[in-house]
């Protein structure tokens, strides 16, 4: 089995129903960073590794392509890679469960991933609102405005992070704290293409933080960033106000994105209630942590 680079990710060993092809057709991969393992001369596994323009390594791995019967390719391809990113991302379609030839082509890939070392880590619902899904009704219990200090927003994160119910953030808070994990989800927000002013807390009318969203874009477009409740503001459906106001603030850039962990039930409730279809799963693993 031999391994190199491609000049693109375009699949000829993909299996067309998980449709990696239309997933990532605004995705831009540096053909430096993408590989395909060939046995006889047929492309047995793809893999593409994506980083910003100013990364100097790549971040996650974001296409992984395997053959039936080819796991251990895949599973090659990853381990021989001169790059070790911590997390691997897998988006497959929704519902793939319900169709036997999807189902296979997904376990396919996870059981490369996990030859590999790389351990699931979450499941995710995908969404992605559009002008044509409607408005989503704002409550009005709330008042917005920016917060262009990084320190309070760090605050507010530090915070939000011991009660979360999404996997990324509890895990960065088991391995370092609270702080670790705030400064980790501030990294990323402010890695984002997207003006730092569009961060906004929301607050009681009486003047109270209640917690923050983030409106942002990434690199495929506008996206719902972060959405965060204070602890002692939970159980009262505040996060549905967060995802509303969001949703507004982004509804002149045309499609907006979000994601939720499919365990965290309250959070793909409100994007139910606000209209948000689910579009296409994700699959996150991890590999351990050095140093």
């Amino acid at each position: 089995m031999s391994s190199r680079a491609l000049p693109s990710p375009s699949p000829g060993c993909a299996t067309p129903e998980l449709g990696f092809r239309e997933k990532h057709r605004h995705t831009r991969f540096r053909p430096a960073w993408q590989r395909v393992a060939r046995r006889d001369g047929r492309p047995g596994a793809r893999a593409a590794w994506w980083g910003g323009p100013e990364d100097t390594e790549p971040l996650p791995i974001n296409w992984l392509d395997v053959a039936e019967g080819e796991e251990d390719a895949g599973a090659v391809l990853l381990r021989t890679a001169p790059w070790r990113p911590g997390e691997l991302a897998l988006d497959l379609p929704a519902g793939r469960r319900a169709d036997p030839a999807r189902r296979a082509a997904a376990e396919t890939r996870d059981a490369g991933a996990r030859l590999a070392g790389y351990q699931p880590l979450v499941e995710r619902f995908l969404y992605r609102w559009t002008p044509g899904d409607g408005l989503p009704a704002r409550p009005g219990r709330l008042r917005f405005g920016p917060e262009p200090d990084d320190t309070a927003f760090l605050g507010l994160l530090r915070r939000v992070h011991p009660v979360t119910l999404d996997t990324h953030a509890r895990r960065a808070t088991d391995e370092g704290g609270a702080e670790q994990a705030a400064r980790e989800e501030l990294a990323v927000l402010r890695g984002m293409p997207s003006p730092r002013a569009w961060w906004q807390v929301a607050r009681t009318r009486a003047g109270d933080p209640v917690g923050g969203h983030v409106p942002a874009r990434d690199s495929t477009g506008s996206c719902v960033g972060s959405i965060g409740v204070l602890p002692e503001h939970r159980g009262h459906g505040y996060a549905y106000d967060l995802l509303a106001a969001c949703t507004h603030f982004l509804t002149g850039l045309g499609a907006v994105a979000a994601a939720t962990d499919r365990g965290n039930l309250p959070m793909a409730a409100h994007c139910a209630g606000a209209g948000c279809p689910v579009v296409r799963e994700r699959l996150n693993y991890w590999a351990a942590r050095t140093g």
